[in-house]
């Protein structure tokens, strides 16, 4: 926001928030090499996090400008999703397995078109409802401020709805629309959601962290009895 391009601040800021899990958009350059933008070492040695690997472009670090960092856990599915639309755009869908239980998470940046993110919101849905069921969390820059019937968001309430309002996240130096969410299967898996407001925040990016709390009991339901054994 103040005309620096400066990576490193993002980073900075992916340490102030110390999540256990980050979805980030746009972390490779969008034309020519599509080179990954982000120190992955520094953030392995700071923060503990590492990438899911992608398949795609050999110099970028995710899929359509989407990266997912984790600190622990162990990653059993990675799916990329080509979503429609005039843009080219992405959703990761990866299956982690974490000490508490298993989670799936779903990395998304939808498009600036309303119709496009309508059938790029229902392709989401499509391509959670094909794997296993599990608790799942939607992170990332969906582009939609509105709610109810005017919103290009109505097609997730099969799979996250219902859909609550968002917290402003854009401008980040005055936030006046939610474009960015953390949405969870089932809805009660987030127990609260905040904007990540600092000074740092609201120059190192146009957009402001949003960050969740989710219920580990979920996750621990979800997980498969000792040695795979169902009591009867």
């Amino acid at each position: 926001m103040d005309q620096r391009f400066d990576p490193a601040r993002v980073e900075a800021v992916i340490g102030e928030i110390g999540g256990d899990i980050i979805a980030l958009q746009e972390a490779d350059q969008r034309f020519g090499g599509r080179s990954g933008l982000l120190d992955l070492a520094r953030l392995e040695r700071e923060n503990g996090l590492l990438p899911v690997r992608v398949n795609g472009h050999p110099k970028c670090h995710g899929w359509h400008g989407n990266v997912l960092l984790f600190r622990e856990g162990t990653v059993s599915h990675v799916h990329q999703v080509t979503l429609p639309g005039i843009e080219p755009r992405g959703a990761l869908v990866v299956d982690v397995d974490l000490k508490a239980g298993p989670l799936r998470v779903v990395a998304a940046h939808l498009g600036l078109l309303r119709r496009s993110r309508l059938r790029q919101a229902e392709a989401i849905v499509t391509a959670v409802a094909a794997r296993d069921e599990r608790p799942t969390l939607l992170l990332g820059d969906l582009n939609e401020w509105r709610l109810g019937r005017r919103s290009s968001l109505e097609n997730l309430h099969p799979g996250f709805g219902p859909l609550a309002a968002a917290l402003p996240s854009f401008p980040s130096r005055f936030p006046l629309f939610a474009l960015d969410r953390i949405l969870g299967s089932p809805h009660d898996l987030i127990t609260g959601i905040e904007v990540h407001d600092t000074p740092l925040a609201r120059v190192a990016s146009d957009h402001l962290p949003i960050k969740a709390r989710i219920d580990l009991k979920h996750l621990m339901s979800a997980a498969p009895p000792p040695n795979g054994k169902i009591a009867a």
